[in-house]
């Protein structure tokens, strides 16, 4: 099986690019989500933390019948 994967990857020209493309992008996303994270109010972090616990009758309005 990798030798069929890795012999159809060698015909491709500069595919050496693609592993270092998939982890700049995950890096990238990562550091922004640590930076959201740590920029992150903390007054809305509380709000959105207790959603699960709120009843839920302010949003009776928003349910479809």
């Amino acid at each position: 099986m990798l030798k069929f994967v890795k012999g159809n990857l060698e015909n491709i020209d500069n595919v050496q690019i693609y592993p270092m493309i998939s982890l700049l992008i995950f890096f990238i996303f990562f550091v922004a989500l640590f930076y959201w994270v740590i920029t992150a109010k903390k007054d809305h972090i509380a709000e959105v933390s207790n959603i699960p616990l709120d009843d839920d009758s302010k949003y009776e309005n928003d349910t479809i019948l």
